[in-house]
């Protein structure tokens, strides 16, 4: 099979390695529609690709995500396009990683905001950086988490813990991450890459039966709230993407300011 690259994301098959890359290291890697599309499509592809046999998500540059776009040309197109058109892509980006019946590494070098933290630990085995950081960033500009966050940071975290990443919206360093729960393995920055070739040859050389059904029976028995959730954050985030708070949000963003928020 062939799989297609885009400006914003490369996609590439060697070694039983499909390597599913972020592509837009200026904005840190902020996700657009295509990007979370190209991502689903690629995964989708996979799932019936018998030469896949483990998939890397991972981004360019110096961070994983910023989340989804926030700039003025990002939120000029959710206008355009509808504000459910990038929710609906990143809810089938994170069903893609989960559905997979083959392992997903997620490898987290620096910042991963937003629908960021979805992607990442949607995966299987999230592999970060000490430089790395995770931030649930919704509530500065007036949204809600999305993405299945709801869900995918509480069964790793525990309630408490999401609802102080979701709330407060604090950064959770590496460190922090690492003892909650959230990712499988931290790195000295120059130990990362051997790390993650070495998650990937053994599970390139695993057995795909055991590792698919393995990773279906943990998904089972912990993401029950799933999809449950993903209908609930887009029900409340379609709300508030149409809000004054989020528009005042994205101003504020964009000026470098705090946002005066008119619970509106």
């Amino acid at each position: 099979m062939t799989y297609r690259s885009i400006d914003q994301l490369t996609v590439e098959l060697a070694d039983g390695v499909l390597a599913v890359t972020l592509n837009r290291p200026d904005s840190l890697n902020s996700l657009s529609e295509a990007m979370l599309t190209g991502i689903a499509e690629a995964l989708e592809q996979a799932a019936t690709d018998p030469a896949v046999r483990v998939v890397k998500l991972s981004g360019a540059g110096r961070g994983f995500s910023s989340g989804a776009g926030i700039s003025a040309e990002d939120v000029s197109a959710k206008s355009v396009n509808g504000p459910e058109v990038v929710l609906d892509a990143a809810n089938r980006a994170v069903r893609s990683i989960v559905a997979l019946p083959k392992p997903v590494v997620s490898v987290v070098q620096g910042p991963a905001a937003g629908v960021g933290v979805s992607l990442a630990i949607a995966a299987d085995v999230v592999l970060a950086s000490e430089k790395a950081f995770f931030m649930l960033a919704f509530t500065k500009i007036g949204l809600m988490p999305d993405g299945g966050a709801s869900a995918l940071v509480a069964a790793a975290v525990g309630r408490i813990r999401a609802q102080r990443m979701a709330l407060l919206a604090e950064r959770i360093t590496a460190s922090e991450a690492y003892d909650w729960g959230l990712v499988t393995s931290v790195h000295a920055p120059d130990d990362l890459e051997a790390a993650v070739d070495k998650v990937l040859r053994t599970l390139a050389g695993g057995p795909a039966v055991a590792l698919r059904k393995t990773k279906q029976a943990i998904n089972d028995a912990t993401l029950t709230e799933l999809e449950a959730a993903i209908g609930r954050e887009r029900e409340g985030q379609l709300i508030l993407l149409t809000s004054k708070d989020f528009a005042e949000g994205t101003k504020a963003f964009q000026e470098g300011r705090p946002a005066a928020f008119s619970d509106s």
